[in-house]
Order: C-alpha cells, then sequence, then structure tokens
C-alpha cells in the first residue's frame, strides 16, 4: 500500500476548535482574532498579559548544511513538538510562513510532511491570514513614494545610480529581476533601472520579524534607508514620509498567527524573511508569546547551523532578549553521504544508486560537516542534539555512524521517524533534547555590540565558517566606512553567502578550511537592524523551473485544491 500523500494525510486530521488550543496555551478570547474556522490572529498584548506565567525552555532546530536531497528540518520541528507531548510535556512551535514562490516553485509547501504536519495545509501554504501580502503592500507603498518623490523635484537630493529600495513580489518571476521603469511620456515618471525582489527578501518582512511591538516597528521602519544622494548620505523612508502609512498597512500582519498539527500542538507562524541576505528565522513577538505557553517553545532557523542558527543566536536572540536551551541539528545520511563529496546530485533527477547503498563509510567521511555544526553550536555556549531523521531506504550501520560521530562530539543524538509515525517518532529526541535543555545554560553572543563591523564579519567567518581569512573589495572598504560614519558600526552583521556549502563556494563539501572569504558588496538593513556583507551570487528573486509545482496544483470537481505538496 502507497505511503499517503502528505495533502491526503493532512485532509484526514482530526482538528480541535482553535479556540482550545488557545485556552491550552493560557490565552483567553479577548486576545484572539479568528480568521476563518482553523486559524486566528493573537494580540500582542499577550506579551505582557502572559509575562508571569512560567518561562518554557527554548530549543532552536537548525541543521547540517543543505544538500539539495533536503534534510526535513520543519517536518523534524513539528515532529519535535508533538513529541514533547509523548513525554507528558507541552510545547509550543514557532515557524516562519511559507512563501508562495516556492509553494508554486521546487518546494511545493513548507507545512511540515507525513505525519508531522501544521495544517490546514492549504490555508497555510496559500495566503493564509495575508501577512505576506501586506508586506508587499508597504514594501512597494515606499518604492511609490520613492519615485514620486523623484518625479516632483527630488527636494532630498537622490542619487538616481543610488537608490537602493527595489520592488517586491510573492511569485518567482525571473524576468523583473531587473527592469526600467518610468518610460513613456512625461507624466509617467523618471526613468531608471531598478528591479523586483520575492517579498520573503524584503527588509520590510526582516523588520517585522523582528520587531518587539508596534511602537518599535514605526520605529525600524522610519530607519529604512532607500538609497543615498551624490555625496554619500543615507536618504530614509521618515524623510519620505512614508514610514507611517508602510505601518499602518502592517498593523494586522504584526499580530501572528496560531494553527496547529495533525496532533494538536499549537502552531504559531509568523514571516518568512529569506535565509541567505536575512535572518531566515521567525518573529520575535511569535518568540514572545510563545515562551510563557508551555513546557518547550520549538523554533526552526533556516539552512544550516552556519547560516540561520548563527543569525538566530546573533540578531534574533540579541534583539528579543531571550536565551536558547538547546539546538538540534538534523542529519540525514543521505546527506552526509552527499558531503563526501563523492556522488553528483541534481534536484529533481534519480540519485545515484551507489548513495542508496549501505555504506557507512561514506557517511564518516561526509561527518565533518556535522562535527563543525556541533561545534558552530557549542560556540554559543548551548547544548547540541543530533536528530538522525530517518528515510526508509536507511540502514542501521549508517544510523549507528552517526550515533558515533555525535557521541564522539559528546553531543546526544536520537533516530526519529516522526515523518512516518508523527510524534511517537520524536518521543526518543524529545527525551534527549528536555535532558540537553536542562543542563546550565552558557549562552553568550558570539560579538559585542561595539566591536567594529569587520571585526564582526570576520569573527564569523573564521570562527563559524572556518575560513582563514577575509578579502574586502575597494567597494565594500568603502561602504563599511561608510556604515561607520553613519552610525552603524554597532549594528550586528548577517553575512550573505551560499547556502549549499559552509564556505562562500557551493562546490566545497564538508568543513573546507584555509579558503578566504571575499566580499564585494556590504548593505545595510537599518530599519531591521543588521548590516549584510555579500560573498557571492545572492538570488532575491528565483526563477521557475522546467516543471514547477504551479503545473500540478489545480481544483478538482468538489472545488478541492489538489496537486499541493
Amino acid at each position: 500500500m502507497a505511503f499517503p500523500s502528505d495533502l491526503e494525510i493532512a485532509r484526514s486530521a482530526s482538528l480541535k476548535p482553535i479556540e482550545d488550543i488557545a485556552n491550552e496555551m493560557g490565552l483567553g478570547s479577548h486576545l484572539l482574532e479568528p480568521y476563518g474556522e482553523h486559524v486566528m490572529k493573537i494580540k500582542l498584548d499577550a506579551i505582557t498579559e502572559l509575562a508571569e506565567a512560567p518561562r518554557a525552555k527554548y530549543v532552536v532546530v537548525t541543521a547540517i548544511t543543505p544538500t539539495p536531497l533536503g534534510e526535513g528540518k520543519t517536518t523534524t520541528t513539528v515532529g519535535l513538538g508533538q513529541g514533547f507531548r509523548h513525554i507528558g510535556k507541552r510545547a509550543t512551535i514557532a515557524i516562519r510562513q511559507p512563501s508562495m514562490g516556492p509553494t508554486f516553485g521546487i518546494k511545493g509547501g513548507a507545512a511540515g510532511g507525513g505525519y508531522s504536519q501544521v495544517v490546514p495545509m492549504e490555508v497555510l501554504n496559500l495566503h493564509l491570514t495575508g501577512d505576506m501580502h501586506a508586506v508587499t503592500a508597504a514594501h512597494n507603498l515606499l518604492a511609490a513614494m520613492i519615485d514620486n518623490h523623484l518625479y516632483q523635484g527630488n527636494r532630498l537630493g537622490l542619487d538616481l545610480h543610488n537608490i537602493t529600495w527595489r520592488r517586491v513580489l510573492d511569485v518567482n518571476d525571473r524576468a523583473l529581476r531587473n527592469i526600467v521603469i518610468g518610460l513613456g511620456g512625461s507624466g509617467d515618471g523618471i526613468p531608471r533601472q531598478t528591479g523586483f525582489d520575492i517579498t520573503a527578501a524584503s527588509e520590510v518582512m526582516a523588520t517585522l520579524a523582528l520587531a518587539r511591538s508596534l511602537p518599535d516597528l514605526r520605529e525600524r521602519l522610519g530607519r529604512v534607508v532607500v538609497g543615498y544622494t551624490e555625496d554619500g548620505t543615507p536618504v530614509t523612508a521618515e524623510q519620505l514620509n512614508a514610514a507611517g502609512s508602510m505601518t499602518v498597512l502592517l498593523r494586522d500582519a504584526i499580530k501572528p498567527n496560531l494553527l496547529q498539527t495533525l496532533e494538536n500542538t499549537p502552531v504559531l507562524v509568523h514571516c518568512g524573511p529569506f535565509g541567505n541576505i536575512a535572518t531566515g528565522n521567525s518573529s520575535v513577538v511569535a518568540d514572545l508569546i510563545g515562551i510563557h505557553t508551555g513546557d518547550f517553545l520549538v523554533t526552526e532557523a533556516g539552512f544550516g547551523a552556519d547560516m540561520g542558527a548563527e543569525r538566530f543566536f546573533n540578531i534574533k536572540c540579541r534583539t528579543s532578549g531571550l536565551r536558547p536551551d538547546a539546538a538540534v541539528i538534523v542529519a540525514t545520511v543521505r546527506a552526509l553521504k552527499a558531503h563526501s563529496g563523492k556522488y553528483k546530485i541534481v534536484a529533481g533527477k534519480p540519485l545515484p544508486e551507489d548513495l542508496l547503498a549501505e555504506n557507512p563509510d561514506d557517511v564518516a567521511i561526509g561527518a565533518a560537516n556535522l562535527r563543525k555544526q556541533i561545534e558552530n553550536v557549542r560556540l554559543h555556549g548551548v547544548s547540541p542534539v543530533v536528530a538522525i531523521n530517518a528515510f526508509p531506504g536507511d540502514f542501521p550501520s549508517e544510523h549507528q555512524a552517526i550515533r558515533e560521530i555525535a557521541e564522539e562530539m559528546g553531543a546526544r543524538s536520537a533516530v526519529c521517524t516522526h515523518f512516518a509515525e508523527g510524534g511517537s517518532g520524536a518521543a526518543e529526541l524529545a527525551e534527549a533534547v528536555a535532558e540537553a535543555a536542562d543542563e546550565p545554560s552558557d549562552f553568550r553572543l558570539l560579538y559585542p555590540d561595539e566591536a567594529s563591523l569587520r571585526e564582526k564579519i570576520e569573527t564569523i567567518a573564521t570562527k563559524v565558517y572556518g575560513a582563514a581569512r577575509v578579502e574586502y573589495s575597494p567597494q565594500a572598504n568603502r561602504q563599511l566606512d561608510t556604515y561607520e560614519r553613519a552610525g552603524f558600526g554597532n549594528l550586528p552583521v548577517c553575512v550573505a553567502k551560499t547556502h549549499l556549502s559552509i564556505s562562500s563556494d557551493p562546490t566545497l563539501k564538508g568543513a573546507p578550511t584555509g579558503w578566504t572569504l571575499p566580499v564585494r558588496e556590504v548593505r545595510a538593513s537599518v530599519g531591521a537592524g543588521f548590516v549584510y556583507p555579500i560573498c557571492g551570487e545572492m538570488r532575491t528573486m528565483p526563477g521557475l523551473s522546467s516543471n514547477p509545482a504551479a503545473v500540478r496544483i489545480d481544483i478538482d470537481d468538489n472545488g478541492d485544491i489538489v496537486g499541493l505538496s
């Protein structure tokens, strides 16, 4: 009998009334705003009302460096949240909202998988409560205000060749990466080159994710830098009188969304910043609420521990003031074999037969990446737990090889079968995480606020990535000097690099050392509150593949969605 599809499993779920889920969290009806039958928005008053409730243990789920095979990080996050109930603990899960770009592109959804899913699946992956569209509208309102300012005389002296604010859309559309606007007659605006990014890459999204309150969001939006004058002076959204209207558009979007898993564990779904040029983490306000709603708050950080987890520790926790108690590092046999460098893997194509054969030696060779990611978690004083996400074709000897590597590194480990078995398949992981979280916390940030931007970049490059040195282009050096003079030097840094390697070269597997991190450009997300050096080619507007998920998604004769995965 074939294993049912994610959508079939999701539709067979027995959902509790969402009010009951909220009540179990200690959220009264006066703090809730219903959106349809199975979704609630939570008012930010919950942060202060829950402040005296006991604090949950705070757990971040991260991973080894991703491969085209996928490591199942969201599925593991959901499975772990469900698994706590099987050991007599209450958990709340906090994850990012899926972008419709990947939903209709390659990924096809981001609700977890198998019997570890967030439901309703269709609602989660398609629009939810409209937060993505609110971010799109607020971002593009500012873009319109910029071009209107140019048309009305450019009183602030914006340099047309140094306007950094582009437009956004929550769809994969490569044709919009670079465009010329303002063509036509004299009343159609000032012609200039610009482009579109996907909404998840918007600084407004990152700002929303890091804001602690509505007034804080308003202040951050005012600080957004849209471009520079010819003498290098930054021009902000506040100077364009746009920040107030942007905040109005985001007044409801700042409220986290409440859903549930297949096993009725509460899930806070909020914000979806990109994981390569932004933090790759769900919102601060969701965590400030969730930290007082159970025994554990389980959140997820994008990509590997060198990226999402590093930003979780040094940007998100710096902003929220919350201290993590444990970190889960998701690893798979297939991905560790891929990190051996012996196999050519192409997304969407059949896996090499040799990779699927029993070979614990290849797992051991690729384990250099796992060892380094364990070290990266420990750099921040957090206890790591290795989650071995089991696939049907794995062999016990290969799982044992991973267990031995974790034990050698002094880390707990657990084999997880949550995809096929739900929370019961993550009970061993839940036990291991509970033990790790009970250890005394020694959480520490990697660098102080007062360190220079170059010191922050070099600390991450050498300590987290394993680089020998950092090399700055002349442009990057000028930009860093400009940002220091402008008062941005106290901001944390968010290194924009490939997610396919711990290094900046996507072809380097395992845990490369002795290489040089090239910083070719540096940009400032002043509203969000970080500076991001760019170390490679970053696609901020994905394109559709030759066979995108959009060709399979449809409506059947009963009006139900089909093809969503």
